[in-house]
């Protein structure tokens, strides 16, 4: 695994705050949507399929990749799929970056999903706020983050978030300027027992796209499987 973190952008005012932090601290700094615009030193721009071409980076320079949704949902179906996952772009961004650099550390900033009425939402003004969308996937934001915080885990990854008043995410909070925060592996039965309820639900669908699919999605089996994260977040 990298020694050093990976950094991982997302689009909330708050993602600034890291346009200044030496790329020398990470291993790769993953840019969500429009979040390529805050520093020009990203190596991974992630974005979906309908995202708009003029908002796109007009072109790559060295080192400078673009994933897909060829790339984040195979290495998300490894994780048991997006519909599972949380079908917002931080948590997709996170399995993906999970699968395919196998980090140490992930830190998130800007990726905070929070959307307040009277207030800006996004460093570029406002925008489309994925958790506002009526998505089944969207439901229990902290679950998702425990989901993602567990699996990591499992492979040795720690899941921190940047310092702000409000969250959903479940993380620690940590800067990579004091970066000690080590995984500690989940409690193996109560992780286990999750993914085995995933599995027997079956609700995984393999082209990511669970909005056309036409099975009859239970949104309260899928809550009862966000709340068994929690509990083995807990555990």
């Amino acid at each position: 695994m990298p020694d050093k973190p990976v950094l991982i952008m997302g689009s909330a005012p708050n993602v600034t705050a890291c346009a200044a932090w030496p790329s020398s601290r990470f291993s790769a700094i993953v840019a969500i949507n429009n979040a390529w615009q805050v520093r020009p030193d990203w190596t991974h721009h992630i974005a979906p399929d309908d995202f708009p071409l003029d908002r796109a980076p007009k072109a790559l320079e060295t080192g400078q990749i673009r994933v897909t949704s060829s790339s984040y949902v195979p290495a998300n179906n490894r994780y048991g799929g997006i519909l599972y996952a949380g079908g917002t772009m931080a948590f997709t961004a996170g399995y993906w970056a999970l699968a395919t650099l196998k980090p140490s550390a992930m830190i998130f900033v800007g990726c905070d999903m929070i959307y307040p009425q009277d207030k800006r939402t996004h460093f570029y003004g406002t925008g489309t706020a994925d958790p506002l969308r009526d998505d089944i996937s969207l439901r229990n934001l902290e679950a998702k983050s425990a989901r993602l915080m567990l699996h990591a885990a499992a492979q040795g990854c720690v899941c921190l978030r940047a310092d702000t008043p409000e969250s959903r995410l479940l993380f620690p909070i940590k800067t990579p300027e004091a970066l000690e925060e080590t995984a500690s592996l989940p409690d193996a039965k109560a992780f286990n027992f999750v993914k085995a309820q995933e599995k027997e639900l079956a609700y995984h669908v393999a082209s990511g796209r669970y909005w056309e699919s036409e099975t009859p999605f239970s949104p309260a089996k899928l809550d009862a499987i966000d709340d068994l994260w929690l509990a083995a977040l807990a555990a």
